[in-house]
């Protein structure tokens, strides 16, 4: 099983142990870290790899925020990266007590890829064509994403885990 961290995150994995296939064959990523293992399925796949599962915990699902969304987050990361990352953790967590986690050093680019990645339908839909089970998990509490659109565009080609009161960690309490 291949694991990829979110956005400033390193070692997060034990937050998901009670969704997280541990197939050899299976890849998951969390928020930013749903786009790396998405990408790196695909590319697998190309390479004629076996990939049975793919896993997208609370994937980064921004495609639907304005421009202006987008631009004012890269501008507040910018001017005080320090204070984005507090709010930006505080709000990954909420609305429950905030853990500690493990950073790593943070950049704009990781940032502005992941508020202005598209997902691709027809790419997802090819992916399971090839026998890749696909599986989104999405708290309905996240402050982070926009859940309803994610849930929606997901739906179309996944099995969509919806868990009822849960945070952008997919903790309920």
């Amino acid at each position: 099983m291949l694991f990829f961290s979110g956005f400033s995150l390193r070692d997060e994995k034990s937050l998901f142990n009670d969704f997280i296939n541990d197939s050899d064959y299976c890849v998951s990523g969390f928020s930013y870290g749903a786009i790396k293992a998405f990408e790196h399925t695909k590319n697998q796949l190309k390479l004629g790899k076996r990939i049975d599962t793919l896993q997208l915990l609370s994937p980064a699902f921004f495609q639907t925020k304005s421009e202006k969304f987008k631009r004012l987050q890269i501008l507040s990361y910018s001017k005080n990266k320090d204070e984005y990352m507090k709010q930006f953790i505080g709000g990954c967590f909420y609305p429950f007590a905030k853990r500690t986690l493990l950073h790593v050093e943070t950049h704009k680019e990781e940032l502005s890829e992941l508020l202005n990645y598209e997902w691709n339908m027809q790419e997802l839909q090819e992916m399971v064509d090839k026998g890749v089970k696909l599986e989104v998990y999405l708290g309905s509490k996240d402050a982070i994403i926009d859940v309803k659109s994610a849930r929606e565009f997901f739906l179309q080609v996944a099995t969509v885990t919806y868990i009822k009161d849960a945070n952008h960690f997919l903790q309920t309490n």
